[in-house]
């Protein structure tokens, strides 16, 4: 086959200052919901009792050096450097991984790494630094290394994800607590009635796009560190003027030397104060860097600051509180239009998990350890910025369900992820959830890429050679029919043995035989000159084409334009004046589409059969198609099956 080899550049955007700016504003109604709302949780889940300004001034400080250390300083300067050509998350570094380390992970389900990919500048085979070199040599030689690695990155992924879900609920559950202290006779049950009611409403909202938003939810969240800012600066000096001096982490100590274990129980409650701050690096993608950078040093980071201080100033004079502070700290003449910007705020809070758990989503299916969801981009101008109706729905569903199934927001803040060995105290009430949540999707991933990895293997020791083929074809009762066949394969090296199990229980095949593979590229389009790479196989008649789309391509086979770019393409390779005429007349003839489709059938263990039988076949039936997004024309298609027994 001649040489089918390209290269493609990831496009790196450049943004203006101005660009930026309004990417740093956008970024707030998307990325900083969960984490800027973060005071209205904390004290009350501190369960502290008999408070002395010491105890204060040390949780204080816990928080101020909690956000300072693990978002400011990690996130912000360390983190978001580590991307992968602008998108963030787990599996964006574990795809830069693949990229540059020739990953053979039985985990993995896919590999992300081709023979032709050599020759681009992504998969660059520069040592660099003896320590980098000894590193990669180490990941390539050792399959348990590498297993590990991936299987620390699924459930990673599978915590994230599970994040998604947690936050939208206890945010809203959470704000709209606050409705109670005004009147008893607003019981839990109507909080969580019009819990439920936002919830489905955010949910519905999804489909607009990360743009429109965070159009309609930054000014909210803007709006709401402003007016927090106003209320903890009032605060401080209303109640008690140096409460910054907590700052100084002499006070952790004093507060951890004086309370012992309660001090390190505390550090759940703690946590809470920077629950979502990894969609700073999960939601890189949907806008940049820079942005993210800016829009938490200088609008976010000061607003929680004095939002905190402020809490823990109206605590110095009223402790007993501490179970509502954020609630109680507000002045009396702007508690109702805090509670309705803190209930809205909330809704925007869960914004940021969800738009996260797209993204991850998406990157995890690029490196097919996820089953196949619709993803829909919802901008030409971005990227990352994108829409998945099955997983919000998923995340719809399971918000909806611990809302009811849990009823109060301190339970709910039990089951956030915390300091591990501090959320182990809180198993029974409520911190089983995230480790139930992640099991789930856990087993999920593992089934799906445990599966996918099987019949790769099948494929790839059982795929045709060029001179079994010619063999089969050249052979009498093999029936040439006149006309082009189109066969979608996801094997890009190689004939797969569904190509085999075809033409031995037909006897037939068309006279020219395309194989084709769909690959879609971190790129916005690819030019319609460089979409279609066809070569010649060895065999008369037979072609492989991989057709290369953008992101943002309509993938649509539809019409007779793409057979008739088809042909010319083949034209190109012909080498003599009767293979132009075979062509010709095969194109005049019509052409068919062949879809493959596997059932797998394990022989051996019990485990094999349970996960590849049960597991992995459900997931295989509700899933999307490999191409369904290519809109071939119904009429002209025709699916084969093959059972692999692996």
């Amino acid at each position: 086959m001649k040489n089918l080899n390209w290269d493609f550049e990831y496009l790196s955007q450049e943004y203006s200052a101005v660009q930026t700016l309004l990417l740093a504003y956008q970024s707030l109604g998307v990325v900083y919901g969960d984490l800027g709302t973060s005071p209205v949780n904390v004290f009350s889940s501190t369960r502290l009792t008999n408070l002395t300004e010491d105890d204060l001034l040390g949780t204080f400080s816990l928080i101020f050096w909690t956000l300072t250390l693990l978002v400011l300083v990690k996130y912000v300067f360390i983190v978001l450097h580590a991307n992968d050509h602008g998108e963030g998350g787990t599996f964006a570094l574990y795809s830069y991984l693949c990229r540059h380390i020739n990953f053979r992970s039985k985990l993995t389900s896919h590999n992300v790494r081709m023979e032709s990919d050599e020759s681009m500048a992504d998969y660059s085979q520069d040592s660099g630094s003896p320590l980098r070199s000894k590193t990669k040599k180490f990941l390539e030689r050792s399959s348990a290394a590498q297993n590990f690695l991936t299987f620390v990155v699924l459930l990673g992924t599978c915590m994230v994800i599970g994040d998604g879900a947690l936050t939208p609920a206890t945010c809203v559950l959470s704000a709209l607590q606050g409705i109670q202290s005004v009147s008893s006779k607003i019981t839990q049950d109507h909080v969580v009635f019009m819990s439920v009611i936002m919830l489905i409403a955010l949910f519905m909202f999804q489909r607009c796009g990360t743009s429109k938003v965070s159009f309609c939810f930054t000014p909210v969240m803007l709006l709401w560190f402003a007016t927090n800012v106003s209320v903890g600066i009032y605060n401080m000096f209303e109640y008690y003027p140096s409460v910054l001096k907590a700052i100084s982490p002499h006070h952790i100590v004093k507060f951890v030397s004086r309370n012992g274990k309660t001090a390190w129980n505390l550090l759940g409650a703690v946590f809470l104060s920077i629950t979502g701050a990894e969609a700073m690096f999960a939601d890189l993608g949907h806008f940049n860097k820079r942005a993210i950078q800016l829009a938490f040093s200088f609008v976010v980071y000061p607003s929680l600051v004095l939002s905190y201080a402020g809490e823990t100033a109206y605590l110095m004079r009223y402790p007993e509180n501490i179970n509502n502070a954020y609630y109680s700290s507000l002045p009396k003449p702007v508690y109702w239009p805090m509670f309705v910007i803190s209930t809205l705020a909330a809704i925007v809070a869960s914004q940021s998990m969800i738009s996260a758990t797209f993204s991850i989503v998406k990157q995890s299916l690029a490196l097919g350890c996820f089953p196949r969801v619709n993803i829909i981009h919802t901008s030409s101008k971005h990227e990352g910025q994108i829409y998945s109706p099955e997983v919000n729905y998923i995340l719809m569903i399971l918000c909806v369900t611990l809302v009811l199934g849990f009823k109060g927001g301190v339970e709910l803040a039990n089951a956030y992820g915390c300091f591990m060995t501090s959320l182990l105290n809180k198993i029974p009430q409520g911190g089983w959830v995230p480790f139930a949540i992640s099991a789930f999707l856990l087993t999920i991933m593992l089934s799906w890429t445990y599966g996918r990895s099987k019949k790769n293997e099948y494929e790839a020791d059982r795929k045709m050679s060029l001179p079994d083929l010619d063999e089969m074809l050249s052979s009498y009762s093999t029936y040439r029919a006149s006309g082009i066949c189109f066969f979608f394969t996801d094997l890009a090296n190689g004939i797969p043995p569904i190509i085999q199990h075809y033409i031995q229980h037909t006897n037939s095949v068309r006279e020219i035989l395309v194989i084709v593979t769909v690959r879609t590229l971190p790129i916005k389009t690819v030019l319609l000159e460089e979409r279609y790479n066809v070569g010649k196989l060895g065999v008369v008649g037979v072609y492989r084409c991989l057709i290369l789309f953008g992101y943002k391509d309509s993938q649509s086979l539809e019409g007779d334009d793409f057979v008739t770019l088809m042909i010319a393409k083949l034209q190109d390779q012909a080498e003599s004046t009767s293979e132009k005429q075979k062509i010709d007349a095969a194109a005049d003839r019509g052409p068919v589409f062949v879809l493959g489709r596997t059932i797998l059938k394990a022989n051996k263990g019990w485990f094999a059969r349970f996960t590849i039988e049960y597991l992995y076949r459900f997931l295989q039936k509700n899933s999307r198609a490999a191409i369904s997004a290519l809109q071939i024309p119904p009429d002209k298609t025709l699916q084969v099956g093959m059972l692999y027994e692996i």
